[in-house]
């Protein structure tokens, strides 16, 4: 009680200097701008809002303010008209119609309708209309109309409609209109409208409409609209023109500056897509199709009745990996090294293991006609084993042979 009688005498005695200010006729206000202001509401205040006056100090529960330079802090709002130099905090939201330098606390939101340079933390949400520089947090959005630089936390997402540069920390996505320098941390997706110039890491993918300098890894996919230099790591990674590296488990470009692919699936123009069909000893009915890169290939396919053909029907699902040589005119060989992984479905009521694993070499021997059909003879050796105990199932020699679709691309 004794706090709140203070507060409004306090307030009533400066209020009252202040009318005797302006009833003395030798006063220049030009000189004496800066005024301290104590306010209960936006125009219940010691110092009136007009387009002259700056204010050093503010106290109040919710102020509106022509110019801040200096401290203001209120329980509820702050509204300035235009430049705030200084600290603003309030219980809720800081408003700037201009700029801002310096510090800004606010338990929902602080929005400025110009640049901001400094710090603002905010409860839900960081607001600036053009530039964005020093360190943004809020547990739901950091939103620049225009440039962004510095580190940027936001729970939910940091959002930039123009150039974004620093650390940028998202806890969903992080996004720019136009390029990105720096690191973007985004917990689901990072995208970028034009070219990222440092590291994009996501939980779900990193998308660069342009040219991506630097590093892209996420758990599902990368893509990079034009040129990719440097590091792509996902399970798919795609690019218009390649000169780094792309590891995963399917990798795309479509002109070769100077990049390589390392993964189960490598396509790029060089690639040919090739069907394949052929029976052997391991898995009795198979079929697959082969991506043929100059010396190298992988293999990806599915077969029937990896038990007896008398037994109930089994399956298994295998990759390859190898590299062809030309032997002589149109016969080639080959080598590879593969893993199959298989099912027996119901066989295991009848006293067969559920799944198993096997390790397979192999050698091939490939004739071909002309550029569209070939076939080829297979031999080599394999062993399958449990996955749940570090037991041999059977092992033995693989024999195959089948036929190799050439002219697909």
């Amino acid at each position: 009680m004794r706090l709140n009688l203070l507060f409004i005498t306090l307030l009533l005695t400066v209020h009252i200097q202040a009318q005797t200010q302006q009833t003395t006729p030798n006063i220049n206000f030009a000189k004496t701008s800066h005024r301290v202001n104590l306010s209960l509401w936006k125009n219940i205040a010691t110092q009136p809002t007009d387009t002259t006056s700056a204010t050093a100090f503010n106290l109040g529960i919710y102020s509106s303010m022509n110019r801040l330079d200096g401290l203001s802090v209120n329980i509820l709002s702050s509204v300035v008209g235009r430049n705030m130099n200084g600290m603003q905090i309030a219980g809720l939201s800081n408003m700037n119609g201009g700029s801002m330098t310096g510090l800004q606390i606010a338990g929902i939101c602080n929005v400025n309708g110009n640049n901001l340079t400094g710090v603002s933390v905010a409860g839900l949400v960081s607001l600036t209309g053009n530039e964005a520089r020093g360190l943004l947090a809020s547990s739901i959005a950091n939103i620049a109309g225009e440039n962004s630089a510095g580190l940027v936390i936001g729970g939910l997402m940091n959002i930039c409609g123009e150039n974004a540069a620093g650390v940028h920390l998202g806890g969903i996505t992080n996004i720019a209109g136009g390029n990105f320098r720096g690191v973007a941390l985004a917990g689901l997706l990072g995208v970028a409208g034009g070219s990222v110039n440092g590291v994009q890491i996501s939980g779900l993918g990193n998308i660069t409409a342009e040219d991506l300098h630097g590093i892209q890894v996420s758990a599902l996919l990368n893509v990079t609209g034009k040129e990719m230099t440097g590091l792509q790591l996902s399970p798919v990674n795609m690019a218009i023109r390649a000169k780094g590296l792309q590891i995963g488990l399917v990798n795309y470009y479509k002109e070769n500056l100077d990049g390589f692919q390392l993964g189960l699936v490598n396509a790029n123009p060089n690639t040919r897509i090739q069907p394949m069909i052929f029976g052997g000893t391991a898995t009795k009915f198979n079929a697959g199709v082969r991506f043929k890169n100059n010396l190298y290939y992988t293999i990806l396919g599915a077969g029937t009745h990896y038990l007896d053909l008398n037994d109930k029907f089994s399956a298994s699902f295998f990759y390859r990996a190898g590299i062809e040589l030309p032997l002589y005119k149109q016969l080639f060989i080959s080598g590879d090294l593969g893993y199959q992984h298989i099912e027996t479905f119901r066989n295991k009521d009848y006293g067969y293991p559920a799944r198993l694993y096997a390790l397979q070499a192999r050698v091939n021997l490939e004739y071909r006609f002309n550029k569209r059909i070939g076939v080829f003879l297979t031999g080599g050796y394999g062993g399958s084993r449990y996955y749940n105990k570090g037991v041999t199932y059977d092992k033995g020699i693989i024999v195959e042979g089948g036929v190799v679709l050439l002219s697909f691309k």
